[in-house]
């Protein structure tokens, strides 16, 4: 996949599209084509689209299709923020956070994988299943805010504000860690846990979050999965 990323901080992927080349998005990302770009949805089967829902993307993907020659597509995300690539190799992957997957070439697999440790999915933020997109391929991540990465050596670690976790290899080990002493965690403003990330590999972090552009829900009954644990676990599915 041949692309462009154009902007600061409304970025758009401009992608070139070559004559029968078939590029997936995530749908609604799509800003503009060329008129000779064929759109098209796809799900992929049942169970495809239910691992898709479960990770926070639609039940459908974009197609899109170059007839006649080379065309062109242009792919933003949903939020003001930065978009940053992942070149993979047959059967190579990243895991990434719910709802970053914004578009690809189409020999890249995706699917929803369950965080290494249990402990990790319930208290983290980012659920119990994040993305698993697998190559070979080129995958386009959208992130809130700006980005930051860092190719941490075997062993090294950084310790992340869970949502602020974008996408990471899976080499890295994930897990969690206290934010601190009670005091801290009472009154540091950042939860119970940070996503402690140990190397080697690629770890890609946002200065933003979706929930900063997103209304609050209403409290009480009305909330997706009702009160105490069962309704956390639920939100955090």
């Amino acid at each position: 996949m041949k692309y462009k990323i154009i902007g600061d901080n409304l970025q758009i992927a401009n992608v070139s599209i070559k004559e029968g080349e078939v590029i997936n998005a995530e749908a609604g990302a799509m800003v503009y084509k060329s008129g000779n770009v064929n759109l098209n949805v796809e799900s992929k089967g049942i169970g495809a689209a239910f691992k898709r829902m479960l990770v926070g993307e639609s039940l459908f993907l974009a197609k899109l299709t170059s007839v006649g020659g080379a065309g062109l597509a242009g792919f933003g995300g949903k939020f003001p923020g930065k978009i940053v690539s992942w070149d993979l190799k047959a059967g190579e992957s990243v895991m990434a956070e719910k709802g970053a997957y914004l578009c690809s070439d189409n020999s890249v697999e995706i699917n929803a994988k369950f965080v290494k440790r249990l402990g990790a999915g319930l208290l983290g933020g980012e659920g119990l299943l994040m993305q698993e997109l697998k190559g070979p391929g080129t995958v386009l991540l959208h992130a809130c805010g700006d980005l930051i990465e860092y190719n941490l050596k075997a062993g090294e670690r950084i310790d992340i504000s869970t949502r602020h976790l974008v996408a990471f290899d899976p080499a890295v080990d994930y897990d969690l860690r206290r934010a601190g002493n009670i005091k801290t965690t009472v009154f540091g403003g950042e939860g119970l846990f940070l996503a402690q990330m140990t190397g080697p590999g690629r770890v890609v972090i946002q200065s933003m979050t979706k929930e900063i552009f997103q209304p609050q829900q209403s409290k009480g009954s009305s909330n997706r999965g009702g009160k105490g644990l069962i309704g956390s676990i639920a939100n955090n599915i």
